[in-house]
Protein backbone atom coordinates (compact mmCIF):
# COMPACT_ATOMS: atom_id res chain seq x y z
CA UNK A 1 0.00 0.00 0.00
CA UNK A 2 1.55 3.26 0.82
CA UNK A 3 0.45 6.74 0.72
CA UNK A 4 1.17 9.57 -1.88
CA UNK A 5 1.99 13.01 -1.39
CA UNK A 6 -1.07 15.08 -0.82
CA UNK A 7 -3.51 12.53 0.47
CA UNK A 8 -4.76 12.52 3.39
CA UNK A 9 -2.79 10.95 5.80
CA UNK A 10 -4.69 7.42 7.32
CA UNK A 11 -6.73 8.67 10.54
CA UNK A 12 -5.36 5.41 12.03
CA UNK A 13 -6.13 4.37 15.53
CA UNK A 14 -3.20 2.90 18.09
CA UNK A 15 -2.08 1.81 21.15
CA UNK A 16 1.04 4.26 22.44
CA UNK A 17 3.23 4.91 25.09
CA UNK A 18 0.83 7.73 26.01
CA UNK A 19 -2.33 5.65 25.83
CA UNK A 20 -4.94 4.66 22.85
CA UNK A 21 -4.68 7.50 20.22
CA UNK A 22 -6.60 8.23 17.05
CA UNK A 23 -4.29 10.07 14.64
CA UNK A 24 -6.49 13.06 13.30
CA UNK A 25 -7.86 13.64 16.41
CA UNK A 26 -4.35 13.46 18.24
CA UNK A 27 -2.62 15.78 15.23
CA UNK A 28 -5.65 18.26 16.05
CA UNK A 29 -4.76 21.65 13.93
CA UNK A 30 -0.73 20.85 14.61
CA UNK A 31 1.67 19.66 12.10
CA UNK A 32 2.76 16.22 12.86
CA UNK A 33 6.10 14.61 12.34
CA UNK A 34 5.75 10.56 12.23
CA UNK A 35 9.50 8.98 12.31
CA UNK A 36 9.53 4.68 12.17
CA UNK A 37 11.75 2.59 14.22
CA UNK A 38 12.20 -0.97 13.27
CA UNK A 39 12.69 -2.11 17.19
CA UNK A 40 13.28 -0.97 20.48
CA UNK A 41 16.46 -1.01 22.38
CA UNK A 42 18.39 -0.48 18.88
CA UNK A 43 21.82 1.76 19.65
CA UNK A 44 20.94 3.74 16.49
CA UNK A 45 16.66 4.46 17.46
CA UNK A 46 17.67 5.08 20.95
CA UNK A 47 20.00 7.79 20.21
CA UNK A 48 17.51 9.34 17.19
CA UNK A 49 14.97 9.26 20.24
CA UNK A 50 17.05 10.87 22.19
CA UNK A 51 18.11 13.69 19.67
CA UNK A 52 14.36 14.08 19.23
CA UNK A 53 14.09 14.40 22.93
CA UNK A 54 16.39 17.27 22.81
CA UNK A 55 14.27 19.19 20.49
CA UNK A 56 11.00 18.61 21.49
CA UNK A 57 10.98 22.94 22.50
CA UNK A 58 12.17 23.47 18.67
CA UNK A 59 8.84 21.66 17.12
CA UNK A 60 6.60 22.60 19.95
CA UNK A 61 7.14 26.23 19.34
CA UNK A 62 6.13 25.47 16.05
CA UNK A 63 3.15 23.81 16.96
CA UNK A 64 4.40 20.74 15.46
CA UNK A 65 4.03 17.01 17.01
CA UNK A 66 6.38 14.68 17.21
CA UNK A 67 5.03 10.54 17.52
CA UNK A 68 7.43 7.44 16.72
CA UNK A 69 6.07 4.40 15.81
CA UNK A 70 8.69 0.96 16.65
CA UNK A 71 7.01 -2.92 15.96
CA UNK A 72 7.57 -3.66 19.66
CA UNK A 73 4.70 -3.82 22.17
CA UNK A 74 3.40 -0.67 24.71
CA UNK A 75 5.38 -2.59 27.41
CA UNK A 76 8.51 -2.89 25.52
CA UNK A 77 8.28 0.99 24.48
CA UNK A 78 7.79 2.21 28.09
CA UNK A 79 11.09 0.38 29.36
CA UNK A 80 12.86 1.63 26.15
CA UNK A 81 11.72 4.72 27.11
CA UNK A 82 14.25 5.03 30.58
CA UNK A 83 17.45 3.70 28.39
CA UNK A 84 16.21 6.99 25.82
CA UNK A 85 16.34 9.19 29.02
CA UNK A 86 19.41 7.58 30.34
CA UNK A 87 20.74 8.10 27.42
CA UNK A 88 20.23 12.34 27.43
CA UNK A 89 20.70 11.94 31.37
CA UNK A 90 17.66 12.71 32.02
CA UNK A 91 15.37 11.48 35.20
CA UNK A 92 13.69 8.06 34.05
CA UNK A 93 10.53 8.52 34.12
CA UNK A 94 8.14 7.37 31.30
CA UNK A 95 5.50 9.90 32.32
CA UNK A 96 7.57 12.34 31.21
CA UNK A 97 8.33 11.57 28.07
CA UNK A 98 7.75 14.36 25.49
CA UNK A 99 6.15 12.19 22.78
CA UNK A 100 4.30 8.85 22.28
CA UNK A 101 5.94 6.10 21.04
CA UNK A 102 3.10 4.04 18.46
CA UNK A 103 2.88 -0.02 18.83
CA UNK A 104 2.89 -1.89 15.84
CA UNK A 105 3.89 -5.59 16.46
CA UNK A 106 1.85 -6.89 13.72
CA UNK A 107 3.02 -4.36 11.65
CA UNK A 108 -0.49 -3.52 10.54
CA UNK A 109 -0.55 0.18 10.36
CA UNK A 110 3.25 -0.09 8.77
CA UNK A 111 2.04 -2.01 6.21
CA UNK A 112 -0.63 0.56 5.44
CA UNK A 113 1.71 2.91 5.24
CA UNK A 114 4.21 1.55 2.83
CA UNK A 115 7.01 1.26 5.03
CA UNK A 116 7.91 -2.86 5.07
CA UNK A 117 11.17 -3.99 3.88
CA UNK A 118 10.70 -7.51 2.21
CA UNK A 119 14.33 -8.10 1.88
CA UNK A 120 14.92 -7.41 5.06
CA UNK A 121 13.94 -9.71 8.14
CA UNK A 122 13.87 -9.42 12.14
CA UNK A 123 14.93 -12.90 14.11
CA UNK A 124 11.56 -14.42 14.02
CA UNK A 125 11.03 -14.12 10.23
CA UNK A 126 9.16 -11.14 10.13
CA UNK A 127 9.78 -8.28 7.69
CA UNK A 128 11.35 -5.03 9.49
CA UNK A 129 9.67 -1.77 9.15
CA UNK A 130 11.71 0.89 6.44
CA UNK A 131 13.79 4.10 8.64
CA UNK A 132 10.65 6.96 7.29
CA UNK A 133 9.63 9.94 7.99
CA UNK A 134 6.27 11.34 7.64
CA UNK A 135 5.12 15.46 7.78
CA UNK A 136 1.66 15.40 8.14
CA UNK A 137 0.25 19.01 7.36
CA UNK A 138 -2.38 20.36 9.61
CA UNK A 139 -5.09 19.34 7.33
CA UNK A 140 -4.11 15.83 7.44
CA UNK A 141 -2.63 15.68 4.35
CA UNK A 142 0.78 13.93 3.39
CA UNK A 143 3.72 16.96 3.06
CA UNK A 144 7.05 15.10 2.95
CA UNK A 145 8.01 11.64 3.18
CA UNK A 146 11.37 9.57 3.26
CA UNK A 147 11.98 6.15 2.92
CA UNK A 148 14.96 4.01 2.93
CA UNK A 149 16.07 0.60 4.45
CA UNK A 150 16.68 -0.20 8.43
CA UNK A 151 20.09 -1.29 8.04
CA UNK A 152 21.19 1.84 7.07
CA UNK A 153 20.99 3.36 10.24
CA UNK A 154 20.08 6.95 10.79
CA UNK A 155 21.96 8.67 13.33
CA UNK A 156 20.63 12.21 13.73
CA UNK A 157 24.46 13.64 14.84
CA UNK A 158 24.97 11.95 11.34
CA UNK A 159 22.44 11.19 9.20
CA UNK A 160 20.30 14.32 10.35
CA UNK A 161 22.46 16.99 11.50
CA UNK A 162 21.77 20.09 13.13
CA UNK A 163 21.91 21.80 9.83
CA UNK A 164 18.87 18.75 8.69
CA UNK A 165 16.96 19.39 11.12
CA UNK A 166 17.11 23.46 10.87
CA UNK A 167 15.88 22.87 7.08
CA UNK A 168 13.26 20.41 8.12
CA UNK A 169 11.87 22.96 10.15
CA UNK A 170 11.92 25.48 7.59
CA UNK A 171 10.14 23.49 5.45
CA UNK A 172 7.87 23.05 7.85
CA UNK A 173 7.54 27.16 8.00
CA UNK A 174 7.25 27.38 4.52
CA UNK A 175 4.30 24.99 4.31
CA UNK A 176 2.80 26.40 7.02
CA UNK A 177 2.86 29.79 5.27
CA UNK A 178 1.44 28.11 1.85
CA UNK A 179 -1.26 26.23 4.18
Amino acid sequence: MGINLGEVFPNFEADTSKGKIKFHDWIGDSWGILFSHPADYTPVCTTELGELYGLVSEFTQRSVKLIALSCDDVTSHLGWIKDIQSYRKQPQVTDDFPYPIISDPKRELATQLGMIDPAEKDAAGLPLTCRAVFIIGPNKTLKLSMLYPATTGRNFKYTFSPNFLRSLLKAVLLLLALA
